[in-house]
């Protein structure tokens, strides 16, 4: 007979062969483990399957290097190609590239000057004053001519002084800012000639530096002297002054450059893009592979923009005080360079964005808590407008059955939207980013399901006495006897 409370004979069985069982497991655990690292060390020392495998697959590393490698190398040529292709080939982008340059007062400075000097020289007001002069004397007038002779020098220095400002006045005016939209427009053919090597048109090549016709911005100003009732301009014969816009001494090799860039202006985006697509595939981790081109597009960026900053300062020393002041040709290589920044700097953040998708989707620590993170967010949202009664119904069973469907569109319409905008910018694709994650949290708003909720810990309850629990005050139920 087993008194109240004692365990029967299978019970204390079961607790006496507990320990042992768990022992059993435990060892049976490090035999496995054991074996594991047995089978891991044969593996390294003798040859197999395994091993051939390996070996076989160790050509990856390098060719996915050198993949990568020349596609970031090709990205900036890239670059340089498309801007160069854009400048040549379509008038409309390079006339936008140029306007903003009459609206630079350092610019507007310098060709004022130009203009100046080019009218002073050709209207001679100090030898027009000895003309005149001479016939007063030669009318019997010497006291007037004398006169005329002491006063040559503030005449001529006031002449100057009022074409100077009616000049910088006429310079600033939007009728100018209109002559330089039109001059810019017909240049472009000149550009095309200079450096295909044809020669001729508004642009042309002097004592090694590319310049600028002023021929119609000085007609422009000889109308508007003449209009303004100052009718010694009519004496302003046409001239071919120029107008220094770069230096060209190796214009052999910019032409031979141009012609190469040129021809491959569609083969050199494709051929990089090509390039660290290849990479990527062929990399035995797609996903290491991707960060490494992204980071490496990025990288080649940042190189690119410290190569204009060098030729930034080369051209600078280049260019004589005298020919163009420094804050004129500052200004000049700035605005000729700046849809080529514009352009490494979208590709500059594309490199980020793509480098912290992929290290968001891995399997680091710090990736795997932001998912959950955002996924608790967006699971509370949810929860609140369920208990608020917002239902998705039909429409988010079906955008729970097509996530994969739905996110791939969203990439797909977004990348389309970026190839086929005229000029991408670095807001552009902010703008992107940022309606890919909103079109992505409302998918898993939509197809997502609330998560149940935790079940509540059963309550006891007290028997009844209809069910046989003991009345108060009864003695304990004891055990039946053998």
């Amino acid at each position: 007979m087993l008194g109240p409370g004692e365990p029967d004979g299978a019970d204390a069985e079961s607790k006496d062969n507990a320990p042992d069982a768990a022992t059993d497991d435990h060892a049976e655990l490090e035999r496995l483990r054991a074996e594991v690292r047995d089978l891991r060390a044969r593996g390294e020392t003798e040859p197999g399957p395994a091993g051939q495998a390996g070996r076989r697959g160790r050509w990856r590393t390098p060719v996915v290097v050198v993949a990568i490698v020349l596609g970031c190398i090709l990205a900036p040529v890239s670059v340089l190609g498309v801007w160069a292709a854009n400048q040549v080939s379509n008038t409309d982008r390079y006339v936008a590239n140029m306007t903003p340059l009459i609206s630079e007062p350092p610019i507007q400075q310098a060709l004022s000057a130009k203009i100046t000097a080019e009218v002073t020289k050709q209207l001679d007001v100090r030898g027009l004053d000895a003309s005149a002069a001479a016939e007063l004397a030669s009318a019997h007038l010497p006291r007037l001519a004398a006169l005329l002779q002491n006063f040559a020098g503030p005449i001529t220095n006031g002449i100057n002084s009022f074409i100077g400002t009616t000049v910088s006045r006429i310079v600033a005016s939007p009728a100018m800012a209109r002559v330089w939209v039109n001059a810019n427009r017909v240049a472009h053919q000149g550009l095309v000639r200079v450096l295909s090597g044809q020669g001729g048109g508004s642009l042309t090549v002097v004592n090694g530096e590319v310049v600028l016709s002023l021929g119609p911005f000085i007609s422009q100003v000889k109308t508007q002297l003449v209009a303004q009732g100052f009718s010694l301009a009519n004496k302003i014969p046409s001239v071919n002054a120029t107008f220094p816009l770069f230096a060209a001494p190796n214009l052999e090799k910019a032409q031979a450059g141009y012609r190469l860039i040129t021809t491959l202006k569609w083969v050199l985006p494709f051929l990089s893009l090509a390039l660290l697509a290849a990479g990527v595939w062929i990399a035995k981790s797609r996903r290491r592979g991707l960060l490494a081109a992204a980071l490496g597009l990025s990288a080649s960026m940042l190189v690119l923009a410290v190569g204009l900053l060098i030729a930034r300062s080369i051209y600078l020393n280049s260019v004589p005080s005298s020919v163009l002041p420094g804050d004129a040709a500052a200004a000049l290589y700035d605005t000729l360079v700046r849809f080529i920044r514009d352009g490494l700097r979208v590709l500059l953040v594309i490199g980020l964005v793509i480098a912290a998708g992929v290290f968001v989707t891995g399997p680091s620590r710090a990736a795997v808590a932001t998912r959950r993170g955002v996924t608790s967010g967006i699971d509370w949202l949810r929860a609140r407008g369920e208990r608020a009664g917002v239902r998705t119904g039909p429409v988010g069973a079906w955008t729970a059955t097509h996530k994969g469907l739905l996110r791939v569109s969203v990439i797909a319409i977004l990348a389309l939207v970026f190839v086929f905008w005229g000029q991408p910018s670095v807001a552009l694709v902010i703008w992107l980013v940022v309606l890919l994650l909103l079109a992505f949290g409302v998918i898993e708003l939509l197809g997502g399901r609330t998560p149940p909720a935790a079940p509540q810990p059963a309550v006891p309850q007290q028997p009844s006495p209809r069910e046989g629990a003991p009345r108060e005050g009864a003695p304990p139920p004891t055990a039946p006897t053998q």
